[in-house]
């Protein structure tokens, strides 16, 4: 029989009722502060750059990246412009999905670093302005960690309810796996617990049963933990998979989303701004549940179904299903935030589309079965994917122009390449280049982790920061322009925004109402020229940036607008 245990936290519960009585009878206490709203949408103006330490720079010749490294590089971060760093699991680990199977939640990889330079690394990253975010991975442990080696031993071991076992093997463990192709169940025997044990992920990777009170005891231990160090937010792993509901059905589970706003009014209670972004590919209309309602639920939540309409409209060069991709998920709260992303750490994600779309995209960007991964997804680089440098530049002005706040992956700001030699999502998780030196600059090791891309397009001696700085027309200074030229119209993630006809099937149309002024945004899809028609007629009209100089200004006619190849422009359109 499958072992769940499910146990409301009630004191916690009305611990939090009594905080929040004293808040309301006090005038004192409740009534904000006029920065206090500013403060804590921080997240609403932020760009985010998502790294991992151990591949980022290596300060001690070892072949491994450290958080002294990391924290010689914090002046180059600031310079690129970016307002969050989001750091990929740091935590001890023994590595089998790249610190993804964690082993201790309160401890650092001493590979990395010692706590000492964990809060050295924090206090410079402070004084330079940055927020840090961290990978809060809950869904499951390694197998290593001590917690499952307590829970196999017996079952009468606290430990054991902590997961979720079975004594036979369900007939549907073949079915619910996240890595299909590579992951043949999603139950595993044990042969010293003499039962089966659940698995989402890897099978060296057990699930927590979440409904356990002691668990939920742990992750709160976790996170008051990270925050005490000065953490600001936490980027949650997996959280549909968290919350799912032990022994439903494996397709289509129940969901316990009283778990998910618990860690949020929990994590809140602790760090009145703190940041929640959630991993959650969903359909748009189960989006609002993780949202919740009243800002119950997380603050963001990465927007998966329009970054695989977007990678079609890039395949096919035509923009309809991108526009109804932006349009389903347009509504809502207040609080609450999408944050955009070209490439992540993981796969390019593209189940959501038809099969004839995905067919297009693998055609264009993947035609290799050794590029295409989990039988949905692409595993490289963007770079490679999009080969032309101008579409490249187009789509990176699409994503500091979306609805939202933009996340950037390491290495994307010099359009780094990929690894394919390296297993499934390794290929794009190699080393940063810095220079054209030994390992890109990275390590002055004669092996590192994981070997830096070298000799061919995408190779260090040709990409790296070092040249890049110095080429006024680089991938790297047309990114950082972007980034403050995002920052000088906040109407981009706080105003209203509206989808435009633009008389083209290739062009998208964004305007975003400010104060005093709306700014129009232009990307042509296709890979000709093309002509965009507006109704914004007896209006100032000035081009702040646009294709081919980041300083281009001048009056624009919107009646009949010539876009060029992969064009993009941004308009400031004023009464």
């Amino acid at each position: 029989m499958m072992t769940t245990r499910y146990e409301t936290p009630m004191r916690y519960w009305l611990l939090l009722t009594w905080v929040g009585a004293l808040f309301w009878l006090h005038p004192a206490l409740s009534q904000p502060r006029p920065t206090d709203f500013i403060r804590e949408l921080w997240y609403k103006n932020g760009v985010i750059y998502n790294l991992d330490v151990k591949v980022f720079n290596d300060s001690n010749g070892d072949g491994i990246g450290d958080f002294n490294g990391l924290t010689a590089k914090l002046d180059y971060l600031k310079d690129l412009g970016v307002t969050v760093i989001w750091l990929a699991p740091f935590q001890p680990s023994p590595g089998e999905d790249d610190g993804y199977d964690v082993s201790d939640f309160l401890g650092i990889d001493k590979r990395l670093g010692t706590t000492r330079d964990f809060q050295n690394f924090m206090q410079q990253a402070k004084r330079r302005g940055f927020r840090v975010m961290m990978d809060l991975v809950v869904n499951h442990t390694s197998n290593q960690h001590p917690w499952f080696q307590q829970a196999r031993k017996s079952k009468s071991s606290p430990f054991r309810s902590w997961y979720v076992w079975s004594e036979k093997r369900p007939r549907d463990a073949d079915k619910g796996m996240v890595f299909p192709g590579v992951q043949k169940e999603t139950w595993s025997y044990d042969s010293l617990a003499g039962e089966y044990f659940f698995h989402r992920f890897y099978r060296f990777q057990p699930d927590l049963n979440a409904q356990n009170a002691a668990v939920q005891a742990e992750v709160r231990k976790a996170i008051r933990h990270w925050l005490a160090l000065g953490l600001d937010g936490f980027r949650l792993d997996a959280v549909p998979f968290f919350i799912e509901v032990p022994g439903t059905n494996i397709e289509k589970p129940e969901h316990q989303f009283d778990l998910m706003y618990w860690l949020r009014q929990y994590a809140q209670w602790r760090k009145g701004d703190v940041g929640l972004l959630g991993e959650i590919n969903v359909e748009p209309g189960e989006n609002k549940q993780y949202f919740g309602e009243n800002g119950q639920g997380l603050h963001m939540l990465f927007n998966f179904y329009v970054n695989q309409f977007l990678f079609y409209s890039l395949a096919s060069g035509e923009v309809k299903t991108l526009l109804e991709a932006l349009e389903k998920t347009k509504e809502l709260p207040a609080t609450a935030q999408w944050a955009h992303f070209l490439r992540n750490h993981d796969e390019i994600d593209l189940a959501r589309l038809s099969n004839r779309q995905r067919e297009a995209v693998f055609a264009r960007m993947g035609p290799d079965k050794n590029m295409q991964l989990y039988d949905r997804g692409i595993r490289r680089r963007l770079a490679p994917m999009l080969s032309n440098p101008q579409q490249l530049r187009m789509v990176y002005s699409l994503l500091f122009s979306l609805p939202g706040t933009p996340v950037l992956r390491y290495g994307e700001e010099i359009g780094m390449g990929d690894d394919l030699r390296l297993k499934e999502r390794f290929s794009i998780r190699t080393p940063m280049q810095w220079s054209s030196a030994r390992n890109g600059g990275f390590s002055t090791a004669a092996k590192t982790l994981r070997p830096a891309i070298s000799g061919n397009e995408y190779g260090y001696q040709r990409v790296n920061v070092a040249a890049q700085r110095k080429d006024s027309a680089s991938l790297l200074n047309h990114i950082r322009h972007l980034i403050r030229l995002r920052g000088q119209y906040p109407e981009i993630s706080r105003g209203e925004w509206r989808l435009l006809e633009s008389d083209s099937p290739h062009v998208l149309a964004l305007a975003y109402e400010g104060t005093g002024r709306t700014l129009v945004t232009l990307l042509n899809f296709s890979d000709k020229p093309q002509t965009a028609r507006f109704k914004l007629a007896g209006k100032t009209i000035r081009t702040v940036f646009a294709e081919g100089s980041a300083r281009q200004k001048g009056s624009a006619d919107l009646s009949g607008l010539e876009m060029p190849a992969y064009g993009y422009r941004w308009i400031q359109v004023q009464p």
